[in-house]
């Protein structure tokens, strides 16, 4: 069975021009003027992995469409009995989903299931793999920001390696020209992350990053995986940290990115993270509006 119509899998074979297609739709959605094209219909959010910004900004997109949800998480559920996947699927499919939003720490997993399940399936991250959804918000505030990804670049800093966010956002970049820059210590960004989109390049040191850059996506960096790979806190810090110092090194109206949880202190200061030059907050606002277009482009209301 092919992947049902509508179904949103990954940006890597996504074409350019449906991207586009995506976002401009999601510019006439607003969850506060709410348009019943998915009345009546339902959405169930299927969630092995937790989630906060994801899955609550799914939530409030499908309500805003008319949409009925369901939250279906690996705790309290049949999963934690050890119900298969496609059982699972098979299970919510029979009780009526028409779409099934799913996060789950396996790579390949919604693959999995749209081959199963004749539903759209929308992935909302899984493994190391991709996070779609994530990716097209993201361009979603660059475009706000900055008109056009003509002549762009986008500096990627953090844990590159472990980071489903930044192999989407890779993909989705390069296919509009924009010069992507990847910056981390060896063992979170290594050289093989060049092979994740064409015009993908590391820098191992933040200033080289920095120096022309137009926007800045700083990434989660978790001190369990730091310690276990024995990198040193303080130095990952003393190097890699957004300091409002380094942030002058970029061009003057670059905008700071980050999807989300931050942890100041580590990955970027206070000062950074409130200043005029933030927009994770955007981020997570922008995150409504692209996945309401995401869900009505998968029950083909996308027009």
């Amino acid at each position: 069975m092919n992947p049902a119509r509508g179904s949103l899998l990954a940006i890597e074979h996504l074409e350019a021009a449906e991207i586009l297609k995506i976002l401009k739709f999601a510019r006439g959605m607003n969850p506060d003027k709410p348009r019943p094209l998915l009345k009546g219909r339902r959405v169930l959010l299927l969630f092995y992995e937790a989630s906060t910004r994801t899955r609550s900004s799914f939530e409030i997109a499908a309500k805003s469409l008319g949409a009925h949800t369901v939250l279906i998480q690996s705790t309290g559920s049949s999963i934690e009995k050890g119900e298969s996947l496609l059982d699972t699927g098979y299970t919510v499919r029979a009780l009526g989903a028409d779409v099934i939003v799913i996060r789950h720490p396996n790579a390949g997993a919604p693959y999995v299931m749209a081959q199963h399940i004749d539903v759209p399936i929308v992935n909302a991250g899984d493994g190391l793999h991709e996070h779609p959804s994530q990716a097209l918000l993201d361009a979603y505030t660059i475009l706000r920001n900055k008109k056009s990804f003509k002549g762009l670049q986008v500096a990627i800093v953090g844990d590159i390696f472990h980071s489903r966010v930044a192999r989407s956002a890779c993909h989705l970049l390069s296919k509009f020209g924009v010069k992507i820059i990847l910056c981390g210590p060896p063992e979170l960004a290594p050289e093989i992350a060049t092979t994740l989109a064409p015009g993908v390049r590391i820098a191992r040191h933040i200033e080289d990053a920095l120096r022309g850059t137009d926007v800045l996506m700083l990434l989660r960096v978790q001190t369990e995986r730091l310690a276990g790979l024995k990198i040193n806190l303080s130095e990952y810090v003393a190097r890699y940290q957004m300091t409002a110092a380094r942030l002058k090194m970029a061009k003057k109206d670059c905008i700071v990115m980050h999807p989300g949880p931050i942890i100041r202190g580590l990955e970027l200061t206070s000062e950074v993270a409130d200043g005029l030059q933030a927009r994770i907050l955007e981020e997570v606002r922008d995150g409504v509006p692209v996945r309401m277009a995401i869900l009505a482009r998968a029950m083909g209301k996308m027009r």
